[in-house]
Formats: structure tokens, sequence, C-alpha cells
């Protein structure tokens, strides 16, 4: 493949600060939420994570593309991030198992990135100011003109967005003969989620985020999962509603990421925007029932207020982020309904969280156990 030279770029934050680059991916302009992701590897789980919907990644890892893109490596059918910022944008690749480099998988799926600026310094900025929107550009390096269109992108606070990564019907997914049922809300659910609980021996339907309490309890699902998805929780009231409903059913319910924060909504605790968010697949959190720590993998923007969780006299904070002690995990303590703020899937990340995954299947057949007898003994 012969080398090009890359033309210039621009990107431009909301408070003014300007940085430039060079052109990667496609030839255009993006706008977005500026965020960070400190993973050195998986970089096409997070493009491809519904949860990054409207937002443009400023990833800390030097080297980005360098193994390229596989199919199977994904956990959405498409690219969801709004754009990409980096510091070295490798056109070549060099593994065997890959399908392709990722410049042609950015032209393919029309995502512009900019590439050769200084991204540490990027970062540094963001976490002094904080997240903010921000446009890339690859087209026109007029600062004015970027300015026009960046003041009308509206803030990520009090924005709904997982509307527009949900699935629009229904569908089924793995052994119709599993053991389990469990009902996943779709509000930006990860393959990856999907496929941990399928390989734990259930078979999933997932509805899409509006679907009725009353609809999903036609099928007599075993248990809830309530995904992971984008947007700010506490402009989601009709989905709030619903999910109050599915903690009142007595269902065994495990929440992630957004699912954990629309749970706390739920149950009349506030969430808020926080300054920077957590991202990226090396978080150190504790469980306070165990005692143990383990790094996480995380995707949030996004947050629970810890003041009005002591106001609820049957929940309790089961994990706390061990870099800024932000609550990351919450749980019932008279139904089967916890939710934790960060992925344990681990795609990409480290496997210390996917106990959660056996934690709720073990509460499912517990509940289900529990009927048999009772139905039994009447």
């Amino acid at each position: 493949m012969k080398y090009t030279p890359k033309a210039p770029a621009i990107l431009l934050l909301e408070d003014g600060k300007v940085f430039y680059g060079k052109a990667a991916g496609k030839t255009g302009t993006a706008t977005g939420e500026i965020c960070f992701n400190t993973g050195m590897t998986g970089y096409q789980e997070i493009f491809t994570d519904p949860s990054y919907f409207g937002q443009i990644i400023v990833t800390t890892n030097v080297h980005i593309g360098n193994y390229g893109v596989n199919k199977d490596e994904v956990e959405s059918e498409s690219i969801k991030i709004a754009g990409l910022i980096c510091k070295q944008f490798n056109e070549f690749h060099s593994r065997k198992r890959s399908d392709g480099s990722l410049k042609e998988y950015f032209q393919n799926n029309n995502i512009v990135a900019i590439s050769d600026v200084d991204t540490r310094a990027i970062v540094r900025y963001i976490r002094d100011k904080g997240a903010m929107n921000c446009i890339i550009s690859s087209e026109t390096l007029d600062i004015e003109e970027l300015k026009a269109k960046l003041s009308k992108v509206p803030s990520m606070a009090g924005l709904e967005l997982s509307s527009k990564v949900t699935c629009k019907e229904p569908y089924f997914l793995g052994d119709a003969n599993a053991d389990h049922k469990v009902a996943v809300t779709d509000f930006g659910v990860k393959k990856n989620i999907l496929r941990s609980l399928v390989e734990r021996n259930c078979y999933l339907q997932v509805f899409p985020m509006k679907t009725s309490f009353e609809e999903m309890m036609q099928w007599k699902p075993d248990g809830f999962m309530i995904s992971n998805g984008p947007g700010d929780p506490s402009v989601m009231k009709e989905e709030t509603a619903t999910i109050k409903k599915i903690i009142n059913s007595g269902i065994p319910t495990f929440g992630i990421c957004l699912g954990h924060q629309l749970i706390a909504e739920a149950s009349g605790i506030s969430t808020f925007k926080m300054h920077k968010g957590h991202r990226g697949i090396n978080h150190p959190v504790k469980n306070l029932l165990t005692g143990k720590s383990e790094i996480t993998s995380q995707n949030h923007g996004f947050g629970v207020k810890a003041e009005d969780v002591t106001k609820i006299k049957n929940m309790e904070v089961t994990h706390v982020n061990l870099n800024d002690n932000t609550i990351e995990g919450l749980r019932y303590t008279d139904r089967n309904v916890f939710s934790v703020q960060y992925h344990p899937e681990a795609c990409p990340g480290p496997y210390d969280s996917r106990y959660l995954f056996d934690d709720f299947i073990s509460m499912v057949s517990s509940v289900k156990t529990k009927e048999k007898k009772t139905a039994v003994s009447i």
C-alpha cells in the first residue's frame, strides 16, 4: 500500500481551545461531546459500543489501528462513536486475523478522525476543564465557521440518546431449551453482555426500550437484564416508570451502566453529569460485600448521587470506585435486584467482574427453586 501525505485537520473545543492535526478516516466534519478512554487495546469494541453514541473519543494509547479490524470483535452492527481523536492512526496493520484496515473501516462507516495531535495535552485539558462539546474537521479550517456549527450541538446533559441505538423489533438469542429465560431491555446493549448470558444457559428475548412491562411479562421471563446505553438517565421518565414495575415484580433483575442509573432513578435516587466521566479498562473498584478489589472496564459520563442512597432504607452500596469513591454498585436488601456502574462483560477489559453474571444466574435459579417448592407444597 502506497503512503499518501495526510491533509490538515482541526479540533475545536466548546470553550474555544484549538488543536491542529492531520486527517484520518473519512474527510468531513463531526460534532459531539469529547471524552477520553485510557484502554491500551480493544479500540474496535470501544468504537462499536452503543454507549458512546454522540461522543468523540480521545484514545490515550499512542497507536490506534495497528492490529486492524475483525468482523467478530464488535459490540453492535456499526461504529457508534461520532468521531475519533488519536496520536497515531495506523493505516497499515499486521495481524493475520484482521479483515481489513481501520482506515477502510472508518471510511466505510463514514467516520471522521483527526490524528497527529498531542493527546496527552488534550486529556489533561479535559481533566481540568471537564467534558464539553467539540468539533473536528478535515474539510475546513475556518474557526468561525466551525464555531457556528458547534454552537448548534446540544449538551449531553438532558439529552436522551438510547432511542437512537435500541433495536426496532424484539428478537431472540440463544437456545430456546435453555434453563433460564431472560428479558433484556435494550437501551444500547453490547453484544458481549448478551453472549455472557447465553453462555450461562440463558434464552434471551431482547426488547426495544419503549416496550411496556406488561408486554415483556407475557413472555414470562425468569429474570430481567437492564442494559447499558448512551444519554442522560434523568430525562428517561417513561423508561424509569417501566423499570420501577420491574423492580416491584419480584423477578431477579440485573442492571449494567445506564441500567444501573435507571434503577437508581426508579428507586428515588438522583443521577448527575460527572466532570469528565470514567472510560477505560483499568479502573479499580472495591466490592464492599467481600472486601476484594477488581480492575474494571468502564464507560459512563453520569453517576449516582451518594447522598440520595442513604435515604433509601432497603438499598445498599455494594461497590465503590477507588479513584474518586463514586458509587459503582447498588442492591436492594429486600428483593432480588442489583446493579453495577461498570461493565462486567469486560470486552475489552480484565475478567475480574464476570462473577456478577454468575451471581445473577444463581439469583434466578434460587427464585425458581423456591417457586417450585411453594407450588409443590400447595
